[in-house]
């Protein structure tokens, strides 16, 4: 998959795309045959335990995009451009970027925000020969200004404004757009109203694909947007409790268990 053949899938079968932060996921993902993966600054608050996407650098990003980047053979491999690293001029946003694509091994980043402000940055992004891909709705770089993880485009001037704002992503090339916790319908409207393809995360059926933050989907539960697919955390935590009252009982290891 490259930016490209996936701007390529519009209207046809839905895209596919879970978050990964490390190399035996990435792999398994890969495997599995999903589209493409998103390195995301979840990966912040998701791993590293921190209260939100903000405190994650250009450095940590460039090491968890490495490693993903490492596993992948087939799917599109797509890096968060964390906060900070593309609002203080488009030269250090070119910069960071590169960055994600030279050091990070990633094919392509995805920026948060509205073209009328980030309209000279993607320009620029795409002008150093790097895809970008877009986000709007709920934007977790915005969460202070937003007032929290809430659906966003609840009213029809924000309805309005979303629109307005997906066409201009289109217009300025993004090959993809994700749509984050807005009105199913809105969502709807903007996938049928623009020419790349829309990622839905909590935007409901009617986009071309979909993403979701992979541990939500094992179990975790960090969203309430999300279906547990298979309960990977109560499994892990089951095997960790056999594991301690195995080696507590000296039932384990037994001589099988040995290395000759």
């Amino acid at each position: 998959m490259t930016a490209p053949s996936f701007a390529a899938r519009k209207g046809g079968k839905k895209l596919t795309m879970l978050t990964a932060y490390d190399h035996p996921t990435a792999k398994i993902l890969d495997e599995c045959g999903i589209d493409a993966i998103l390195v995301g600054d979840s990966c912040a608050n998701t791993v590293m335990g921190r209260p939100n996407t903000l405190t994650m650098s250009i450095d940590e990003m460039v090491h968890h995009s490495k490693m993903v980047n490492s596993a992948v053979t087939n799917a599109l491999v797509v890096a968060d451009m964390p906060f900070m690293t593309y609002h203080v001029s488009v030269e250090e946003a070119v910069r960071n970027a590169g960055r994600l694509i030279q050091e990070g091994d990633a094919q392509a980043v995805k920026i948060e925000g509205s073209p009328e402000i980030f309209g000279p940055t993607i320009t620029a992004i795409r002008n150093a020969g790097i895809p970008v891909m877009g986000h709007l709705g709920l934007t977790p770089q915005s969460i202070h200004a937003l007032g929290g993880h809430k659906r966003q485009a609840r009213t029809p001037e924000a309805q309005a404004q979303l629109e307005r704002d997906a066409k201009g992503l289109e217009e300025l090339g993004c090959f993809g757009v994700v749509l984050e916790c807005v009105p199913a319908d809105v969502a709807a409207r903007i996938t049928r109203s623009i020419a790349c393809p829309t990622i839905g995360i909590g935007a409901g059926h009617d986009t071309d694909g979909q993403i979701l933050v992979m541990h939500d989907i094992l179990g975790w539960g960090f969203t309430s947007f999300t279906k547990t697919f298979v309960d990977i955390k109560s499994g892990m935590a089951e095997a960790f409790s056999a594991y301690i009252n195995e080696v507590q009982s000296e039932n384990f290891p037994g001589k099988e268990h040995q290395f000759s």
